[in-house]
C-alpha cells in the first residue's frame, strides 16, 4: 500500500505521560482511568482509539452513503472501546453505535453501516483481531 497520508505521534511514559502529534495539533496528558487504578486526570489510549474509530467510521459511512445516493450527513457514530484481560495480556473490544437520520429506513441504514464496515480503515485494521459489534440506532 502506498500511504496517501501518514500521521505521526509520540507518547512518553506510557499511560502516565503525554502524547503529541508531530504537527502539535494533538497534545494530551495521559493517565489511566480510575477503573484501571489510575487517577483519571488525563485521557487514555482507549479514548483516543474510540475517537479515531468513530470519526473514521463516520467518514466511511458518508462515502458509502454518497455512492448509494443516500444522505447520511447527519449520522452520528459512537465508538465504545473496552479493554480487558486476554490470555497473558490485554485485548480490546469495540461497539460502534450508529445513529442514522430519520430519513433513512432501517434496512437501508443497516446495509450502509455494513458497507462502511468493509471500507473503514479502522475496521479493516481490526478485522479478525478485535471483536467489533455494529449497532444501528
Amino acid at each position: 500500500m502506498d500511504a496517501l497520508y501518514t500521521a505521526v505521534a509520540t507518547a512518553t511514559h506510557g499511560r502516565e505521560g503525554r502524547a503529541v502529534t508531530s504537527d502539535g495539533k494533538v497534545d494530551v496528558k495521559l493517565a489511566p482511568p480510575v477503573e484501571l487504578g489510575g487517577n483519571g486526570e488525563g485521557t487514555n489510549p482507549e479514548q483516543l482509539f474510540a475517537a479515531g474509530y468513530a470519526a473514521c467510521f463516520g467518514g466511511a459511512l458518508g462515502l458509502v452513503g454518497r455512492k448509494a445516493k443516500v444522505d447520511v450527513s447527519d449520522a452520528a457514530v459512537t465508538a465504545e472501546v473496552g479493554i480487558g484481560k486476554q490470555g497473558e495480556g490485554f485485548g480490546l473490544k469495540v461497539t460502534l453505535r450508529v445513529e442514522l437520520p430519520d430519513t433513512v429506513d432501517r434496512e437501508t441504514g443497516t446495509r450502509l453501516v455494513e458497507a462502511a464496515h468493509q471500507v473503514c480503515p479502522y475496521s479493516n485494521a481490526t478485522r479478525g483481531n478485535i471483536e467489533v459489534d455494529l449497532v444501528v440506532e
